[in-house]
């Protein structure tokens, strides 16, 4: 009886489970959606126990299909989005709510924190900006203005480490997710006290460190009983969502880089040195002893989801009749309108926006309507937003000393032949998609067959997986529009930015 792996991805719309076989076949698959709650500008929010029942539900069905027994499952790996900050008590009951990645509420307490120990001293430590995004701001919300949640937590936990908790009674931060709080310190992989204190947090309200393939726990029977796992089963501490992905796609060595196209957009670097820089984002890989240097933004896979519901009734009314799918012809529509969009430019910054501009008041701009465009141009131009996103931060990349050649893609939007191609054409770099919708959970996966010895090594994981299925190269021919456009979609921001931050005079 072969062993099998459970890949479990904790999205910011679904929750996504998979099996795979040892060489990283997928045996069956399942999605369960979970709502984003907005209950205030500026605010996102999820509710935990939502996303642990979507998963029973998710992993339960997976089993179900694939017609594999509990037993068969060697190890459980979980990925899951940055930056949450979800408080439970001693009993491990959820008090409340979690912000997510785009909750930008923690703004002022982030000034506040910067005038009291200095933003330099901060990014020294943890080789990240202090923002309101960031998990750290967010703990400092609760005790502010929370202060009946926060005096009753036990322990704050990330999206990951929540599903672990749950599988395994076991509290746990793994490497990959400490970039979130800026008393980790990112070049040791660890707490540090001293600057815990100084932020103004215990440090027993963060929990024990442990790398990413490490085995945490094995399922509980409560844990079963809700799932449908088998109880015993070896669960590792999982890693971060764009981090997993990374190592699914195959990056392994310094340069090699995963372009991502879920709900959020950008890239992930992997460096071999300690390299921080202000505009972006750096964190453990889920492979011990490297780092990712990546790019965040809030435009990914969202801004075509939103243009879909948005723009779309015409594309969806095609594909019942075509027997295909909405995003498929809103491709087929956007392709209609030709490179550059005939100048119609979009700012992609639908929830503020983060690297490089790190910016919470950043709005979604359309610029460049006239009477001859219509809305192919519109949704081609909300494509070619997304990869003007991408290329900025592959700039401020470069600047920081760590510049990409090629891009491995995963995600969604890899799906589509035309946004990847405009990609490819926007930055100028050859794209290779080795998977598309799985290569997150079998990153997970790859973490749960190293940490139960299924593989020898990453390498061999990735060797035995990993399978590139098309590329992508640059069009020479579309470089001089997109150029231009690029510079207008920069110059765009500049100019509109005291606007968006309401400076505007009279």
């Amino acid at each position: 009886m072969e062993p099998v792996l459970l890949g479990i991805d904790l999205g910011t719309s679904a929750c996504k489970t998979a099996l795979f076989d040892p060489d990283g076949r997928v045996l069956a698959q399942e999605s369960e959606e979970y709502p984003v709650y907005y209950p205030q500008p500026g605010w996102a929010e999820q509710e935990p126990e939502e996303w642990w029942r979507a998963i029973c539900t998710a992993v339960r069905r997976t089993l179900r299909n694939s017609g594999i027994g509990p037993e068969q499952v060697a190890g459980v790996g979980i990925d899951g989005q940055s930056w949450s900050a979800i408080p439970v008590d001693r009993d491990g009951r959820v008090l409340a709510r979690t912000p997510i990645w785009f909750d930008t509420r923690a703004a002022e307490i982030c000034g506040e924190v910067k005038e009291k120990i200095g933003e330099e001293r901060i990014f020294a430590l943890c080789g990240n900006p202090l923002k309101p995004s960031y998990t750290l701001p967010k703990i400092l919300w609760f005790q502010k203005y929370a202060p009946e949640v926060y005096g009753k937590a036990a322990c704050f936990l990330q999206s990951n480490s929540f599903i672990v908790y749950r599988l395994t009674g076991v509290l746990s931060q793994d490497k990959s997710q400490g970039y979130g709080l800026h008393c980790y310190d990112m070049r040791n992989g660890r707490w540090d006290e001293v600057m815990c204190r100084e932020m103004g947090i215990d440090p027993s309200l963060l929990p024990p460190i442990y790398d990413c393939h490490q085995v945490v726990g094995t399922v509980t029977a409560k844990a079963a009983g809700e799932c449908g796992l088998a109880e015993g089963t070896p669960v590792v501490a999982g890693g971060l969502d764009a981090a997993c992905g990374t190592l699914g796609v195959g990056v392994l060595r310094d340069g090699e880089t995963q372009e991502q196209g879920g709900q959020a957009g950008g890239m992930s670097i992997c460096v071999e040195e300690y390299r921080a820089d202000p505009r972006l984002i750096l964190s453990h890989h889920v492979v011990p002893g490297r780092w990712l240097l990546q790019g965040g933004t809030v435009g990914g896979g969202g801004v075509c989801r939103w243009m879909e519901a948005e723009f779309c009734a015409a594309e969806r009314q095609a594909a019942l009749q075509n027997g295909t799918g909405p995003f498929q012809e809103l491709d087929r529509t956007a392709a209609s309108a030709p490179a550059g969009s005939d100048g119609v430019v979009f700012l992609p910054y639908m929830a503020g926006e983060r690297s490089p501009i790190w910016d919470e008041h950043a709005k979604g701009v359309f610029y460049g309507l006239d009477f001859t465009k219509g809305r192919a141009h519109m949704l081609r131009a909300g494509l070619e937003g997304v990869a003007f996103s991408l290329r900025h931060n592959l700039e401020a990349a470069a600047e920081a000393g760590a510049p990409v050649n090629e891009l491995r893609s995963m995600g969604g939007a890899a799906n589509s032949r035309l946004w990847t191609q405009i990609k490819a054409d926007v930055t100028g770099k050859r794209i290779v998609v080795p998977a598309s919708d799985t290569a997150t959970t079998l990153g997970a996966v790859i973490l749960a067959g190293v940490g139960v010895g299924l593989y020898s090594s990453f390498e061999e994981a990735v060797r035995r997986t990993v399978r590139v299925r098309r590329e992508h190269l640059p069009n020479p021919e579309n470089a001089a529009v997109y150029d231009q456009n690029y510079q207008t979609y920069l110059a765009l921001y500049r100019q509109l930015k005291p606007v968006m931050a309401g400076e505007q005079k009279e």
